[in-house]
């Protein structure tokens, strides 16, 4: 199954409209290479879909690292870490995957994009409006912005046709992220099922060379975040005619022009990818690098990292706590090992309403199977499991012990996801969850620790769950079957840690996990590749991982809804809107919350209200259960300035990508001063996003 950007397990991270990501385990951390060799395609539901190769802890990882970066910069620096997959294509248009993102993000710019606190600002656009009714964004291109060449020679102004330009292409290409765009951009789900061939018509256009506007079918408050993707990045379109079906070539840096910090200068395949600084740049006061190398690494060696970075090949290494040799590692870098922030995906165990196929059990009678689907169709057995499972035990299988509760996720959405005026998105459902049972009493939603184990309330709910089965004729124990693939050590590991705490904490003449190890292609087969819910073959799954596009709670929550049939058949095992489970458990109503929330589109702080609604509702029915983060919350040594880069969760130029803005130091970073830095950037980026957040009416026009 698999994860996301910078997953442990996955190491190809590909998004494909409407399908969505199994994952067994991941995160940014990978300790073993047998996790390298299972290389899994994974869809990414109606999401984001991004082709992400992580060995170990790829480009990616260091993202959340280099998003967090505090000193000046030194001339003559060169950025130096690793890459584990090979772009097939520089088409960043029409290419969403993570080789392509890695090797052309620094070269191209778009509209918007995040400064340190992870606030939209201007980037190609200087300046930008919305109308009263906000469909029609205005945005004002930046005047001497220029397209260059590789060789660093300039070759046109970037004006506002090429934004027209790159949405064309995106459109007659079939761009890989059109389903970000094709519902929001009047007319263009027209133009791409033929309805209407004139693109003219398309919600897209150059008012004149320095003004760009777009008309929207209805409100998107989350809008300028979506022009952080390349799928909205300008193209010129005299160099796109001339290049015709050479343009994006994979291995040829003259195939694209650049406009952005850095020039591609070179990509050798399975061995590096290397650019250098855009000193014609309009904002080259910020880059502080002069080079980037990334050498290309399949993950076979990951203790190679620390060893690179002692040599200086590498600004930033990925260490692992759970490795042979970690001991002489914490010896000599006992205070520089610090762990990252945690990212933004979120990787669950998810319950199987509608079990159907039973090719992989360990249940011996049909008792045995009944028993089990009434026992997941009761809310008060499902939370029983939810606060048996002790994710800090669960998580140090991979992170360590000392790491653990630092990847842990009590909500599907981060409670740090977005805010309302000084209220966190947490506290917003916090505030929600004491009208849904005692149970919920005194629960701490915060990420980084273990707020949802208590082992006390897990037997509570299930004694009452069982009082209620047993009047319904269902048998004890009840079997439940959890696949994993048994050629990840790691993976095997965190399975047998579920069932070992949740037997302990109910009882293993209540619950049994049974452990039902597959190899790869029957794990797919089982999971992710299960041609319809019918076919998917298990009870609860630990291998659902799931990544934002965008910034906006329903990028996380409407997934569920039971119109998302892709989504809910991985999810859930049903895939009927009408499925008679769905409504037995209340989906509809979450349906309603989810409509509620989703039709407020002026005022913020009553839209993210109403999703923390609908957050509370889905955390009480237990049907997905949040265990960790996808990404980040990982342990490494660098020699990046603390929170200096970009931080994003979403788009692009996300902070493992894009180098613009990071900045190098001599001497490795310590875990104090990483600590200090990460305090104070707490500090300002709270005072920054409410300011920025206030600044918003500004643009209303």
């Amino acid at each position: 199954m698999i994860r996301n950007r910078s997953g442990f397990h996955v190491y190809r991270y590909y998004r494909i409209v409407q399908k969505i990501l199994i994952i067994t385990v991941l995160f940014d951390y990978l300790c073993y290479n047998e996790a390298v060799k299972n290389f899994i395609f994974w869809r990414n539901l109606m999401k984001k879909s991004k082709w992400l190769a992580l060995a170990g802890v790829a480009v990616l990882s260091v993202g959340i690292l280099a998003a967090c970066s505090s000193k000046s910069s030194t001339s003559g620096t060169t950025y130096g870490y690793v890459y584990s997959s090979d772009p097939e294509t520089l088409d960043y248009i029409t290419s969403n995957t993570g080789p392509t993102t890695t090797a052309v993000t620094n070269g191209v710019d778009g509209l918007m994009e995040t400064d340190k606190y992870g606030n939209l600002v201007p980037s190609v656009a200087e300046d930008w409006s919305v109308s009263q009714d906000g469909l029609t964004y205005t945005y004002k291109i930046r005047k001497g912005v220029k397209w260059y060449t590789s060789d660093g020679e300039e070759y046109a102004d970037v004006t506002a046709k090429d934004f027209v330009t790159g949405l064309k292409h995106a459109a007659d290409s079939k761009a890989g992220a059109l389903y970000l765009v094709q519902d929001s951009i009047a007319g263009l789900s027209d133009y791409l099922s033929g309805a209407d061939k004139d693109f003219s018509k398309v919600g897209v256009k150059a008012i004149d060379d320095h003004t760009l506007q777009y008309t929207l079918k209805r409100p998107e408050p989350y809008w300028n975040s979506k022009t952080t993707y390349g799928l909205l990045f300008p193209v010129n379109a005299d160099f796109l005619k001339t290049k015709g079906k050479d343009f994006g070539k994979s291995t040829d840096p003259t195939s694209i022009l650049y406009n952005g910090p850095f020039l591609l200068k070179s990509l050798t395949a399975k061995s590096s990818i290397e650019l250098t600084k855009n000193e014609n740049y309009w904002d080259k006061k910020n880059v502080h690098f002069d080079a980037i190398k990334l050498t290309y690494d399949d993950g076979s060696d990951p203790e190679s990292l620390e060893r690179s970075f002692t040599d200086g090949a590498y600004s930033i290494a990925r260490v692992y706590p759970m490795s042979s040799n970690y001991a002489s590692v914490e010896k000599k870098y006992k205070d520089n090992i610090y762990y990252t922030a945690a990212g933004a995906s979120t990787s669950a165990m998810s319950v199987n309403i509608d079990r159907q196929s039973y090719k992989y059990t360990s249940k011996k009678t049909d008792a045995e199977k009944t028993s089990t689907k009434k026992a997941l169709l009761n809310k008060d057995f499902r939370q029983a499991i939810n606060f048996a499972i002790d994710r800090t035990v669960y998580q140090s299988q991979v992170n360590g012990k000392d790491g653990a509760a630092k990847a842990i996720r009590n909500l599907f959405v981060p409670s740090d996801f977005v805010s309302a005026g000084d209220k966190t998105f947490g506290d917003l459902v916090t505030e929600k969850m004491s009208s849904y049972g005692d149970e919920w009493s005194g629960v701490n939603f915060a990420d980084g620790q273990d707020g949802l184990y208590n082992a006390e309330k897990a037997k509570t709910e299930f004694s009452k769950a069982k009082e209620a089965l047993q009047g319904e004729g269902v048998q004890f124990p009840i079997h439940l079957d959890l696949p994993v693939d048994q050629s990840s050590k790691l993976n095997v590991a965190q399975a047998q840690s579920l069932k070992q705490t949740i037997e302990k904490s109910l009882g293993s003449d209540n619950v049994v996990i049974d452990i039902n190890q597959l190899s790869s292609d029957d794990m797919q087969n089982a999971t992710l590749n299960a041609p319809n819910a019918a076919a998917e073959d298990w009870d609860i799954s630990n291998g659902v991982v799931w990544s934002p596009d965008y910034q906006d709670p329903s990028t996380y929550l409407n997934i569920f809804k039971t119109t998302s049939n892709e989504n809910t058949k991985t999810f859930m095992g049903y895939d009927n809107p009408n499925n008679a489970a769905a409504a037995q458990v209340g989906l509809k109503d979450y349906d309603a919350l989810l409509d509620s929330a989703d039709s407020e589109t002026t005022d913020l702080n009553v839209r993210y209200d109403r999703y923390a609604q609908a957050q509370a509702w889905l955390e009480d029915s237990s049907l997905v259960i949040p265990l960790t983060v996808g990404n980040g919350a990982a342990p490494v040594v660098s020699r990046l300035t603390p929170f200096t880069g970009s931080y994003t969760q979403v788009g692009d130029k996300s902070s493992g990508d894009y180098f613009k803005y990071v900045k190098p130091q001599e001497k490795v970073v310590t875990k104090k001063e990483y600590e200090q830095s990460r305090e104070k950037w707490l500090k300002e980026k709270k005072v920054s996003n409410e300011k920025a957040q206030k600044d918003l009416a500004k643009h209303v026009k």
